[in-house]
């Protein structure tokens, strides 16, 4: 008998196979043919409601900005300072600017650049965030004239297929000429000849190459890049933007060499976007906030309703707080100086409830803007990482002589003050046991611990950077900003848990869709134990330390601040409720004229403090359970401090010496001297140069809890 391959049971099995397979290629082929119609039902459906070439654009509305409470701020008005130009009055060396920034193959693509797209890919990937966009010329030109900013896939394919559309209707010189008269550069200005106006004081036609790639470099970032607010940033960004052009060979090195080297003359004329309102540095904040996430067009032309966290009574209190601030002369622009500025938060939600960014209305927020020395308002971080390690404030510490190098660190007063508790160090800001603390833990868990708990400027790498002793006096590389010290100072006050700072809770538009609501988030990123003790330490600074001038009569914490030469002065404190920043300084770090810490920024931040908590009930500060922290040792009022000068412990190096040799000019005028009395004397030696590390920089230990209090020496 003759069987057939397929008979008997591996026949029958095949058969089945071949069946399963049947079966699974026409399920995956109904799908692709699913899949494939919707996407062209999508894609159909984006290009029916896209709008034409011919279409007018959507009449302006203003938008509101409003407080926490629902009280109206401001309207930001839909005003433009726009006043166009033809190409033939645009310089040559502005146009290739804006070439070699935004779009290198203007000239060979069609409106949209399959390269250039997969170039900014590469590059997002590659750094994991948005480095670089792949949007041409057109694709932007597109954008601004004809819809709105939303970023969704819809927008992008319609922005596609315009820019398609506009190349086959206008030439190459007539897109880069709309495009050129549509670009915002911050401030009110639309297009170039605004902006030359705005910035420059002339005509566009005017501008030179140093200029011209100054403005090139602004609209990435209108507010970060204005030459007005962040000159460092603008001035990086208009190199980049001459080396781009060297690249693609329209200028040669030497040109870009003079270009990066011509001294700018900025225009004085300086347009506020809130001038003369309430909260106008927090409204340019936050302006500034929804430009760079949804587009200029779509703050001042599409009416959106934005919901913030400000509280107007909290922001009158601290304009109110800030007329405390002495004025000693007006700079070349008109500024009064010292300038100063205050932040306040809510520990516990991130919400910032107040804002002054300065004195005045010119654009350079100091509250976010300005990173300047902390001096000893840096100090708690050493002191949270020492109590993490497991010492205690009642760990003792010998205050006396040390030389680290060629550095000798002394005291605010000059003196030497035997053996002290951590306690009394921190409350007294005694400069050589902070030192001497930072020796024992490294430099590196200060930082590691200022780092999570919000402090971003910290340079970890390089051959000048922050991991040295100096930080522990708060001789840092950039400095801190006010804001991020604020709420670096929230994780002390919320148990230990950071909440990134937030500005804007919601914001809607003008149909009524909520485009976004903010969420807090938070993460605990120091113990609770030792959040506490800290708190417990720095309420010691007020009730009868250096910060004696912001007593508020409530459960408070706080440190003050003072840097070498009286540079910049420093209060930042808190309640259970509510923490803020006051900074006080010199716009060109001049001498303070002896002003501390614990004088001016400690009055206005006990103004504001009381002013600010007025109707909220007095809370304390809640000690976690199991945590036994032993009372603070009386004073001896029959101890004696000795002067390092006397006897053996004479200093022979003062500051006045080195600086008489030269011996002391490498020194860094930033870096802190602790000085927190009125009646002290600057004489103590500023820290060492950062130098270069000899290991890449580690990761400290797991941070410890802070243990109960025992009586060890250190």
């Amino acid at each position: 008998m003759s069987y057939s391959r397929n008979d008997g049971p591996k026949g029958g099995r095949k058969n089945i196979k071949k069946e399963y397979s049947r079966i699974l290629a026409i399920i995956l082929l109904v799908f692709v043919v699913m899949i494939t119609g919707a996407g062209l039902g999508f894609l159909t459906a984006s290009l029916n409601t896209k709008p034409g070439l011919t279409n007018d654009i959507r009449p302006p509305a203003s938008s509101q900005i409003y407080d926490i409470n629902g009280h109206l701020i401001t309207t930001v008005h839909s005003v433009e300072n726009r006043v166009p130009v033809t190409l033939n009055k645009v310089p040559k060396n502005l146009q290739n600017a804006f070439i070699s920034a935004e779009d290198t193959r203007f000239y060979q693509h069609m409106g949209i650049d399959p390269r250039g797209i997969l170039r900014a890919a590469w590059s997002n990937i590659s750094n994991r965030g948005v480095s670089e966009g792949g949007s041409t010329i057109t694709q932007q030109l597109a954008k601004n004239a004809y819809l709105s900013q939303e970023r969704t896939l819809k927008r992008k394919i319609q922005e596609a297929f315009l820019a398609l559309q506009i190349e086959r209707q206008y030439t190459k010189n007539e897109i880069l000429e709309l495009y050129l008269n549509q670009i915002y550069f911050g401030q009110g200005a639309y297009g170039v000849q605004a902006a030359a106006h705005l910035y420059f004081g002339k005509n566009v036609e005017d501008l030179n190459l140093a200029e011209c790639a100054m403005l090139a470099g602004i609209p990435k970032s209108p507010n970060y890049y204005s030459p007005f607010n962040n000159l460092k940033a603008a001035t990086e960004r208009q190199a980049i933007v001459l080396d781009q052009m060297t690249k693609y060979g329209y200028i040669d090195h030497a040109t870009a060499r003079k270009a990066k080297s011509t001294k700018l003359d900025l225009s004085s004329h300086r347009t506020a976007i809130n001038e003369g309102g309430i909260a106008s540095y927090f409204v340019n904040y936050v302006t500034q906030l929804l430009i760079d996430k949804y587009g200029a067009d779509a703050v001042y032309k599409d009416g959106l309703k934005v919901y913030t966290s400000l509280d107007l009574n909290m922001q009158r209190a601290a304009e109110k707080a800030m007329t405390k601030l002495p004025t000693y002369r007006t700079d070349d622009h008109g500024v009064k100086q010292p300038q100063g500025a205050l932040v306040a938060i809510d520990p516990r939600t991130g919400h910032i409830k107040a804002m002054v960014g300065g004195r005045g209305n010119d654009q350079f927020n100091r509250a976010v803007m300005a990173e300047r020395q902390p001096g000893s308002a840096f100090k708690p971080f050493v002191y949270l990482a020492a109590i993490e390690s497991g010492l205690t404030p009642s760990t003792v510490i010998e205050d006396s002589k040390v030389t680290f190098g060629d550095w000798s660190p002394i005291n605010y007063d000059g003196k030497l003050h035997g053996r002290v508790t951590m306690r009394a160090a921190l409350e007294r800001s005694l400069n050589i046991p902070t030192v001497k603390l930072a020796q024992e833990v490294g430099p590196d868990r200060p930082l590691y611990y200022a780092q999570q708990m919000g402090i971003s400027t910290l340079v970890m790498q390089g051959y000048t950077n922050d991991r040295n002793l100096a930080m522990s006096l708060g001789g840092l590389t950039k400095g801190v900003t006010p804001l991020e010290t604020a709420s670096a100072y929230g994780v002390f006050a919320n148990h230990g848990v950071r909440v990134d700072p937030v500005a804007i809770l919601k914001i809607v538009d003008r149909n009524g869709k909520t485009l976004e609501q903010a969420s807090p988030r938070e993460q605990a990123v120091i113990s609770e134990r030792s959040a506490y003790i800290i708190t417990d330490m720095l309420r010691g600074v007020i009730t009868k330390g250096t910060g004696t001038a912001a007593n508020i009569g409530r459960p408070a914490a706080g440190k003050t601040g003072t840097t070498s030469d009286y540079k910049d002065a420093w209060f930042v404190g808190y309640t259970p409720d509510l923490v803020a920043a006051v900074w006080m300084g010199n716009d060109n770090e001049g001498y303070l004229n002896g002003i501390t810490g614990g004088t001016t920024p400690a009055v206005i931040w006990q103004a504001f403090m009381t002013d600010a908590l007025a109707d909220i009930p007095q809370r304390d500060f809640i000690k976690p359970a199991g945590l036994v922290i032993e009372p603070p040792p009386a004073e001896d009022p029959d101890k004696e401090e000795t002067d390092p000068k006397d006897g053996e412990d004479k200093d022979k190096d003062s500051a006045k010496d080195k600086k008489d040799t030269g011996k002391n000019k490498n020194k860094p005028d930033s870096a802190t001297a602790g000085q927190e009395q009125k009646t002290s004397s600057d004489k103590s030696l500023a820290p060492p140069k950062p130098q270069k590390p000899q290991t890449a920089p580690a990761a400290p230990p797991p941070p410890q809890s802070g243990s109960e209090e025992k009586n060890n020496s250190q």
